[in-house]
């Protein structure tokens, strides 16, 4: 089975019940193992509401939590200073390097974000 690298944005749509999202979360988990950074974890943490912390902890729970490597560092750090003036952030960078280096996919919304070298985007809605 193939893997897919999901994006914060993506996780936060599925933690407040956008339908559109979970139905497309759970169209790609038929095909693919879903995955995350451990950036993404952070990223859920820190927006998390209180009366969210039960439902973040249980889809963690249910995903591959990829950690950051030397590798993705590097890529990261690379990807981000090649693109000064994207409006990916160093986080953005970060999953995107872990796409490229586990060589897999990342699903977002925001595709703009991650239009970077060698970063293949499956657009979430």
């Amino acid at each position: 089975m193939s893997r897919i690298l999901l994006d914060t944005d993506v996780l936060i749509d599925v933690l407040r019940a956008r339908h559109v999202t979970q139905a497309f979360l759970l169209d790609l988990t038929r095909e693919a193992t879903p995955c995350c950074s451990g950036v993404t974890v952070a990223e859920l943490y820190a927006g998390m509401r209180e009366s969210e912390r039960g439902a973040t902890a249980a889809l963690i729970e249910s995903l591959v939590i990829l950690p950051v490597t030397r590798q993705i560092a590097e890529t990261a750090g690379e990807l981000r200073r090649s693109i000064r003036r994207s409006a990916a952030t160093l986080a953005d960078c970060l999953i995107a390097a872990t796409g490229i280096v586990e060589a897999m996919p990342v699903a977002t919304g925001n595709v703009k974000r991650f239009r970077l070298p060698g970063v293949t985007v499956v657009p979430a809605p």
